[in-house]
């Protein structure tokens, strides 16, 4: 069975289990999620990954638009037991580079046209989820894995988060040449060092509003954007959603 629908997730807080797969992106906004106790957020940059039987809270924050992928064993060709098996030995928040939240978006807006048509359904789904194995299990995947240390980087970040930051200072800090490091870090983490800064830059952020009573401004200066502006747009481009709106959800 594979199953693929469109849902806005209210700001209730849920909690089951139910016996098959899930992956959960998001098309707009974000949610936040708790499975087995490892929390995470499904955001256009991270996705969600369910596994069957699964203990899960969740709950969207604020406008939100998920596009879901239900996925049970049953029926599903030998070949593709062991990718399912792969995806959902754990669960997972996977990180998603621009390539794949272009081809979410085609899904979503086919979907949003289309969904009453179960053959498209379950075709866009599979590429989908064939798209996220090749880039959490594909060679070229395992054969990077771990050339780049992602928690020293992490640290570096963290520690320096308030300024500017250049790829050629992360790759030196990785011991790799600028042209090397972006290549890798791509292929690892599926983001590129830019990408990945202004993830960790919002992140920090949303923890600040949400948790603090910092003034947006003071918030900003901390995590390195260049105004108040430039964060309250990013934000919204990439979170859909206002700082108000996040330190009300709080």
């Amino acid at each position: 069975m594979l199953n693929a629908r469109l849902l806005r997730l209210d700001d209730q807080a849920h909690e089951h289990a139910h016996d098959y797969h899930q992956l959960i992106l998001s098309l707009a906004g974000r949610a936040e999620f708790e499975v087995n106790g490892r929390g995470g957020e499904v955001c256009r940059m991270r996705a969600c990954l369910v596994p069957g039987d699964a203990e899960h809270q969740f709950a969207g924050v604020g406008d939100n638009r998920m596009l879901i992928l239900d996925l049970n064993e049953q029926d599903t060709p030998e070949a593709d037991l062991a990718l399912l098996a792969e995806l959902f030995e754990t669960p997972r928040y996977p990180a998603l580079d621009a390539d794949f939240q272009h081809l979410l978006s085609y899904a979503g807006a086919e979907l949003a046209r289309f969904g009453s048509d179960p053959h498209l359904s379950r075709a866009l789904g599979g590429v989908l989820l064939r798209a996220l194995h090749l880039r959490l299990f594909g060679v070229q995947s395992r054969s990077l894995t771990g050339a780049v240390d992602i928690e020293r980087l992490d640290a570096y970040i963290l520690q320096h988060l308030a300024r500017r930051i250049s790829v050629a200072e992360l790759a030196n800090v990785a011991c790799l040449s600028p042209s090397h490091f972006h290549a890798q870090f791509k292929d690892s983490v599926g983001l590129t060092p830019h990408q990945y800064l202004l993830k960790a830059r919002l992140d920090r952020a949303s923890r600040l509003l949400q948790n603090s009573p910092l003034p947006l401004v003071r918030i900003a200066e901390e995590c390195g954007f260049s105004s108040q502006s430039a964060l309250t747009t990013a934000l919204r481009r990439y979170l859909g959603l206002t700082p108000k709106r996040l330190r009300n959800h709080s």
